[in-house]
């Protein structure tokens, strides 16, 4: 039977395809550790109050990073390249979302609306990695090569969700209110496609590596599909509404480490 779990755990049994797909999440981990890092350090003087917060959510991203290296280092494997379709982050980059790359390489302050960027974008995109980390748990929490690492990074996931939807809410309050939903909506409908194409970019790769028939690849791209139309159709809007999170100042303190990757 073809689900989530069943693919999930096929991928983790051979090492070529469990190499591509630690790769591929230690590379975007890694990317968003240093995005954050340079966003810390040119945040306005205005807002600075909110770096201490951005260096922890790239500490994080950067542990991240680690843990999947972690594991692949564990199964005696090297990293391999992160083929550019599969290349989430810098995708988004190239479609404008979040802020550019080149605007972090230099030494200039940031505005206070590319930090409201910033968060829109964040708020997007760790709504897409909470909802992955709680598939993952639900079906891999416990398993005996990657479950420790899932439940970490589920955990630190939540929290920076909570921390996005705490500070987009302060930065409404004081008067951003329709630049940030204007903002979230582009983000939104961007990052799902986005997402499906990085999807079926990751699964064509898989599936070679795998050996997949055509009726199994066939299957996951109509699947693929049909979770973007839902998205297209309205689903977007979990990623866009903001909702004062249970656990506040969730970024308040420094990273947790993780000593056994």
């Amino acid at each position: 039977m073809l689900s989530a779990r069943s693919l999930f755990e096929e991928i983790v049994a051979n090492d070529d395809s469990y190499q591509l797909f630690c790769s591929i999440a230690a590379s975007g981990e890694a990317q968003g550790g240093w995005e954050n890092g340079r966003i810390a350090a040119l945040v306005p003087p205005s807002m600075r109050d909110l770096a201490p917060k951005i260096t922890r959510h790239g500490a994080d991203e950067d542990k991240h990073g680690r843990i999947f290296n972690g594991l692949l280092k564990k199964r005696g494997l090297e990293p391999v390249p992160v083929p550019p379709e599969t290349d989430y982050t810098m995708l988004l980059e190239r479609r404008g979302i979040g802020l550019a790359h080149d605007k972090l390489r230099r030494d200039e302050p940031l505005t206070e609306h590319d930090v409201l960027v910033y968060l829109s974008h964040s708020r997007v995109t760790e709504q897409r990695a909470a909802d992955q980390m709680v598939m993952l748990i639900k079906h891999f929490g416990d398993h005996p090569e990657v479950g420790k690492a899932i439940r970490q990074i589920g955990r630190d996931e939540d929290n920076h969700l909570a921390y996005c939807h705490e500070e987009l809410l302060r930065l409404a309050r004081d008067g951003h209110g329709r630049t940030i939903q204007r903002t979230l909506r582009e983000c939104a409908l961007a990052e799902i496609a986005i997402y499906r194409d990085v999807s079926h970019a990751v699964m064509a790769h898989m599936g070679r590596i795998l050996g997949w028939p055509r009726a199994k690849s066939a299957a996951l791209a109509a699947g693929i599909h049909a979770v973007y139309a839902y998205e297209r159709a309205g689903g977007w809007r979990r990623m866009v509404s903001l909702t004062m999170p249970e656990r506040r100042d969730a970024l308040g303190g420094p990273a947790e480490t993780a000593p056994a990757f």
